[in-house]
């Protein structure tokens, strides 16, 4: 019985079920008045119960069931001293048992064995305990992290533009949050049973965490169909052979072409959504993204190398950014077709590591923290993944970090010696946060509060989507207040400021940007998209350190 139905209570029915019955009274004087053993008719009751339908019953009196003596006479003759018809003698038990045919009699012993066994043998099933278990199959399906920064063929231009200061606000004010200020875990730790924590990174791009995160974090309606315009966008510019291009047959390309570079990018904007070869298969995206990593794969060499075209300065820039897809494919999908091409991708990152502990635009030959981050989130892919990276590797890059620190460890700049930037800080705290900086590291929270003062905005000259792109992340993983001071604003000037008509529709005009010029349309456009999927597109580092020994 459903809940809405009306439940019978002790007393529903009674009167009119009393009124049905005969109310006793004294016997009739008379034969002819006597009342009849059979044939009285049940009135319905109002409640029109199957149980109470007008039928023929058999109902007696208090007053006329027979005296023994009646009852022993012969049935064809008995008959009430008072003249009344007697009722027939009750069948017994045993009567029951002695007329019974010999095959009922079988059959109720037979039952009553099988009753007995099932009672001996048949054991309760035992309760199925149900583990959620979160793995990489599911894939980072789009939580802060494993991208890229500065363009990608930016070559004698970057150092210049970067080593232009920019003036950030003092780091000697007094810290802004609360460093117990945090959003409490919004992950069920004990619904997650991995081996190495790390690996949960990416899981939270399956599509039933995406909601959960989103929720948790701050997304809305308005980032999440910005996101699907915005891949609709990179859809309708996939070349016939799976790539894309930065210099394009859109609006506002680069300056330099890099093929690579582009798809690279636009995968991971597909990727960070959830899609990738392995999705299903009916849908779009699916084939797309099977395209573009069949003839992203042809372009690797021997060595892991990516690099095939564009400018050599962006030759590094190329191959973080193709190394950080390939980890993040593996990772998603566990698929083995993927594994011995991403751990060559990686150990060519690590040949080519310079002395100085980082990368810069040729292998080996020098450092500067904006090549280097890429590199960082790129080694960090594959740890996501479960691929093997050195840890000298990483011991180094910290070495080099310290070399390009300000204020304690605070701020960052673009090479050793040069004036901090708010883009140059934001990478180099991200990279901080990943090689095992805590969250409440008061170094990292200066840092973390110097970029919650500086906003993103859409003023011409003051957009930087490069740096918009890390901060977010650091913000993200941060949690709490510095979260929510930058998602707040992120969350609203991105989905505002996207292509709402015309062929680009769902893009970024790169036009009034830092890098708008080197990067072009594609560029802004993928880190744009990279942002408003930070809500599930990795999972918080410290969230994910609450569920095992951390990274």
């Amino acid at each position: 019985m459903s809940s809405s139905e009306p439940r019978l209570s002790a007393g529903d029915g009674l009167p009119a079920a009393r009124a049905a019955l005969p109310v006793p009274g004294p016997p009739e004087p008379a034969p002819e008045q006597r009342t009849p053993l059979d044939g009285a008719k049940v009135d319905t009751p109002p409640n029109g119960s199957p149980s109470a339908m007008t039928s023929q019953a058999k109902i007696t009196p208090v007053n006329s069931f027979p005296d023994p003596v009646a009852a022993s006479a012969p049935a064809s003759h008995k008959q009430a001293a008072d003249g009344r018809d007697a009722l027939p003698p009750l069948i017994s038990l045993s009567d029951l048992i002695l007329e019974a045919p010999a095959w009922l009699f079988s059959a109720a012993l037979h039952m009553i064995a099988v009753i007995i066994l099932g009672l001996l043998f048949i054991v309760p099933e035992r309760p199925v305990e149900l583990l959620l278990r979160l793995d990489e199959s599911e894939g980072f399906e789009e939580l802060s992290g494993s991208e890229f920064d500065l363009d990608l063929d930016l070559a004698e231009d970057i150092p210049d533009a970067v080593e232009q200061p920019q003036e950030l606000v003092a780091l000697e004010d007094p810290v802004l949050i609360d460093p117990t200020d945090i959003v409490p875990p919004v992950l069920d730790t004990q619904a997650i049973m991995i081996a190495a924590p790390i690996q949960m990174a990416l899981t939270g791009r399956s599509q039933g965490m995406q909601q959960k995160l989103l929720d948790a974090y701050g997304g809305t309606g308005a980032t999440q169909r910005a996101v699907m315009m915005a891949l609709r966008w990179l859809e309708r510019n996939q070349s016939g052979q799976g790539m894309w291009s930065l210099t394009g047959s859109y609006k506002d390309g680069a300056r330099r072409e890099n093929r690579e570079a582009a798809t690279g990018l636009a995968l991971l904007a597909f990727q960070g959504a959830g899609y990738t070869p392995n999705s299903d298969p009916q849908h779009d995206f699916t084939k797309l993204t099977s395209r573009g990593w069949k003839s992203l794969l042809l372009k690797q060499d021997e060595a892991g190398s990516f690099f095939q075209t564009g400018s050599h300065n962006g030759q590094l820039y190329t191959q973080a950014i193709c190394t950080i897809a390939l980890c993040e494919l593996y990772g998603m999908t566990q698929d083995s077709r993927y594994r011995e091409p991403a751990q060559r991708a990686i150990d060519y990152c690590v040949r080519v590591q310079s002395s100085a502990g980082g990368w810069r635009y040729f292998p080996g030959s020098d450092s500067d923290l904006s090549v280097t981050g890429w590199f960082v989130m790129a080694l960090q892919s594959a740890r996501m993944a479960g691929l093997e990276v050195p840890t000298p590797t990483l011991k180094r890059i910290s070495g080099y970090l310290d070399s390009v620190s300000q204020a304690g460890g605070a701020a960052y700049c673009y090479r050793p010696n040069s004036e901090a930037t708010f883009s140059m800080t934001a990478e180099g705290l991200l990279c901080r946060q990943y090689l095992g900086w805590s969250q409440t590291d008061k170094r990292l929270r200066r840092g973390a509060d110097s970029l919650i003062k500086n906003l993103p905005t859409w003023e011409r000259g003051e957009r930087d989507v490069y740096y918009w792109y890390y901060a977010t992340q650091v913000c993200h993983h941060m949690e709490g207040q510095h979260w929510r001071t930058w998602n707040d604003t992120m969350k609203i000037v991105l989905p505002e400021h996207q292509e709402q008509e015309d062929r680009e529709r769902g893009s970024w005009n790169p036009n009034g940007d830092q890098w708008g010029d080197e990067g072009g349309r594609l560029f802004v456009t993928c880190l744009s998209t990279f942002m408003l999927e930070v809500y599930y597109r990795h999972l918080p580092i410290y969230q994910v350190d609450l569920t095992g020994s951390g990274f």
